[in-house]
């Protein structure tokens, strides 16, 4: 089995965040718990990227999964692709898009080799993907290609050198999908350096503790009990460069 079949097999048994919903999957209630938990645990992103800026605008949302963004692309007014390497996401985003009533198009497709023409969106959004794919320099330059000049990437990877990476290793708690075929995590310095060949790149370091409603235990209370308070408590500006999350926007 190929690095990639192995990625897709990984993936088509293992969705985001499916484990939050007491809701069967491709229920109403099971997409209205996956939004609400996705945007409390990624409050930063309804800060950071603007949905209706992309109204009218050709928007490739990369690795889909459930379709929480590409719902909210398509409720804005986006022309709006979505593509995942697994069928299973791919099935859940169209019947989270029936759900709100909403169109898009959704396909299977790899992220190392897409199948659109050069210069095709005015903006990629690829949330999560490229840490968990086979070959990350391909991807950079796939989405690279499939945008427009002057077009904006968005991509989010796991920052090495942060605080969750630190207390995963001190409390031995495995972090989401550490048995993925590929998971990656990179400094700001190594992000910089794969998206070099975009011309411009800003890097925003982000996800600081929130509580997590997917430990359980003596661990998990401790988390939110007393880790998340004591930690926000402290200046950010202490602390920004250790955010778990590292977004980079780049500009073709």
């Amino acid at each position: 089995m190929s690095g990639n079949d192995r990625v897709r097999a990984y993936w088509q048994a293992h969705i985001h965040d499916l484990d939050i919903s007491s809701h069967a999957p491709g229920t109403a209630g099971f997409f209205a718990d996956l939004d609400q938990y996705h945007f409390e645990k990624l409050h930063h992103l309804l800060r950071l990227v603007d949905f209706s800026a992309w109204k009218a605008k050709d928007v490739l949302d990369l690795g889909c999964g459930a379709g929480v963004e590409v719902v909210r692309f398509a409720r804005a007014g986006a022309r709006v692709v979505g593509v995942d390497i697994a069928e299973s996401a791919v099935a859940l985003t169209r019947q989270n898009l029936a759900q709100q009533g909403l169109t898009a198009t959704v396909e299977v497709a790899d992220g190392e080799a897409l199948p659109f023409k050069d210069g095709s969106f005015d903006f990629v959004y690829a949330h999560g993907v490229i840490q968990y794919t086979n070959d990350d320099r391909a991807l950079a330059k796939e989405v690279h290609r499939v945008l427009r000049p002057g077009g904006l990437a968005l991509f989010q990877v796991y920052n090495r050198i942060s605080w969750l990476n630190a207390l995963s290793k001190v409390m031995k708690t495995p972090l989401e999908h550490e048995d993925a075929p590929v998971l990656k995590r990179y400094s700001i310095g190594e992000l910089r350096e794969l998206v070099s060949g975009f011309s411009t790149v800003e890097i925003v370091p982000e996800r600081f503790p929130v509580k997590s409603r997917l430990h359980k235990g003596w661990k998990g209370a401790a988390f939110n009990t007393f880790f998340v308070g004591t930690f926000n408590t402290l200046p950010r500006a202490w602390v920004r460069r250790f955010g778990w999350h590292l977004l980079a926007f780049c500009r073709k």
